[in-house]
């Protein structure tokens, strides 16, 4: 028998993960101390759901930042021709990072094939080492989040980068606190200022084509999804 994706189990409400105290007893990072900072997202909305808070924090202090974009997203909606959904996830992204004050990042985008990265892997791997080079540190989709694309760019990225840190995405919906499955004792946390909260909130209301209702078809990332995205703190895994 085939077992269900935990993406597509009933989720854990964020106001389970808000009410355990160890999330904020974690260790925090100075991302002030950050020069260098490429990103890694697997699709369009990835960069700011993971790590907005921490990208809008960076830019205002003038790191050097570089957002590597996997792919385009264009298999999000099955039911529309990709290239149509794949422009519009480039130009939601784009006002994204306007929305972070992020204006001055540096984007690649590779143009790979969504829903396609592990069979890819290797090929990812060769492309983050020519495109991390040169970065000191690598924000990149956990390789534990139960997503597919997710989990080839954290590995890939691990074996391309010298310091990575990935940042869950799906896990807020499948794990439950002290959930065994996700490696706590490697995890640390990003205060966002309110300013950086306050941008990322906006970040994430560009990407129409994955918050709207289709009829009766829920969103791509429903409200209780992205209410894990609206904390005053980011979570990374070492």
């Amino acid at each position: 028998m085939t077992l269900p994706n935990r993406i597509d189990l009933p989720g854990t409400a964020e106001h389970t993960w808000s009410s355990w105290a160890p999330l904020d007893n974690l260790p925090a990072l100075d991302v002030n101390t950050w020069g260098d900072v490429v990103v890694v997202a697997a699709h369009p909305d990835d960069e700011v759901l993971g790590a907005g808070g921490t990208l809008a924090m960076l830019a205002a202090v003038g790191a050097r930042l570089r957002l590597i974009a996997l792919t385009d997203g264009e298999a999000s909606h099955p039911e529309l021709p990709p290239a149509l959904i794949a422009r519009t996830r480039i130009a939601e992204s784009a006002r994204a990072l306007q929305a972070l004050g992020a204006v001055q990042v540096d984007v690649v985008r590779l143009g790979l094939p969504d829903a396609d990265l592990s069979s890819r892997e290797s090929e990812v791997t060769a492309l983050l080492r020519v495109h991390c080079s040169g970065f000191d540190t690598c924000l990149a989709p956990w390789d534990g989040d139960a997503h597919a694309d997710h989990e080839a760019a954290g590995r890939a990225a691990r074996r391309a980068c010298p310091n990575v840190l990935t940042y869950p995405i799906w896990m807020w919906h499948w794990a439950r606190p002290a959930d065994a499955l996700v490696p706590w004792h490697r995890a640390c946390h990003v205060p966002l200022t309110a300013d950086a909260a306050a941008r990322k909130r906006e970040a994430i209301g560009k990407f129409a084509s994955q918050l709207s209702y289709r009829g009766d078809q829920q969103p791509v990332v429903p409200p209780g999804i992205v209410a894990h995205f609206t904390r005053r703190q980011e979570v990374f895994f070492r």
